[in-house]
């Protein structure tokens, strides 16, 4: 019962003997329990080291101490032994979730971040556009680029390229009939960027030296800032994807022809989201811009068509191979 305190079952036996038979010496003690004398000195050796007896100095029998005193003060010496265990085993718990947490986020930053609002986006690629060695990748959607975004830009750009940084930009169609926007990428490629437009983009993106890419917390509000990307496997995803989205893209120097269809980008891309269900609404948003235009533009392919209804100009569509 009293391992806690320290005593086996014979150290008991031997103090519960000497409790109810206070004057008993060691040979009675032995003859009472039924064990050997040496097994009663050995016990009061350590009763006596516990403080639960008092041996007499000059060789005498032992004292028994009261139990109200002796069991107490044992007892209450493992209590203090267990709460110094227990602030023990909080500080190591303290320290384990110490180091759980420098290692997740190590990991986070090693695999990515939050950038939380568009301020500590542009504060990051700044940070980029002095260290990067190779090569920007991006694409730009909207219908334009506001002022704060080109001056923030630009001066970027230009000494990323003065460091023979390779930069290459999609922007969508709508692009094209925004003097600002049109304006700056004109200077950027007499600094040596490269700037293609298409007519949706699925998101916006920046991907430097095929290491780092930045993609929007929220695809409608690109001022709530982005995620900070670094696992290989998401941007060698996202750089093929800017790939195959450039090879197909119009330089913005030259203007979008008719395919053999006589269709424009802008316009078989209206034709494929509406194909898709979109719409006026939802492929005027894909396409960055006004459900007007969207209307002007199914007006004019529904009278080449020489459809009567847009469900025939569908039809007549297919059937020329449009969709």
């Amino acid at each position: 019962m009293f391992d806690l305190l320290g005593l086996s079952a014979q150290h008991e036996m031997v103090y519960r003997a000497m409790l109810d038979r206070p004057d008993l010496n060691v040979a009675g003690l032995a003859a009472h329990l039924a064990v050997s004398p040496d097994q009663v000195r050995e016990a009061l050796d350590i009763l006596a080291d516990l403080a639960l007896i008092r041996l007499d100095p000059a060789g005498g029998d032992a004292r028994v101490v009261r139990p109200q005193a002796g069991l107490m003060a044992l007892l209450a010496k493992v209590e203090a032994d267990v709460a110094v265990r227990q602030r023990q085993v909080e500080a190591t718990r303290a320290a384990i979730a110490a180091i759980a947490t420098a290692h997740d986020q190590h990991n986070q930053v090693r695999e990515g971040r939050v950038l939380d609002g568009i301020d500590a986006v542009r504060e990051r690629l700044a940070e980029l556009a002095h260290s990067a060695r190779a090569e920007c990748l991006s694409f730009t959607t909207g219908r334009g680029q506001s002022a704060d975004t080109l001056e923030a830009e630009g001066p970027l750009n230009q000494f990323a390229l003065q460091r023979d940084v390779r930069i290459r930009n999609v922007y969508q169609d709508s692009f094209r009939n925004d003097p600002t926007t049109l304006a700056h990428a004109r200077r950027m490629a007499s600094l040596g960027a490269e700037s293609r437009t298409a007519p949706t983009l699925p998101m916006r993106l920046v991907v430097v030296d095929r290491e780092t890419a930045f993609v929007p917390i929220d695809p409608d509000d690109a001022r709530r800032g982005a995620l900070e990307l670094r696992s290989p496997g998401v941007v060698a995803g996202l750089v093929a994807l800017f790939e195959q989205i450039w090879r197909t893209a119009t330089p913005f120097a030259e203007q979008t022809a008719p395919d053999d269809q006589g269709l424009t980008p802008h316009e078989r891309e209206l034709i494929r989201l509406l194909a898709a269900g979109h719409t006026d609404e939802s492929a005027a948003r894909k396409l960055a811009m006004s459900v007007r235009s969207v209307q002007r533009t199914m007006t004019s392919l529904t009278e080449r068509l020489k459809a009567a209804s847009r469900f025939q100009a569908g039809v007549h569509a297919s059937q020329r191979g449009w969709v």
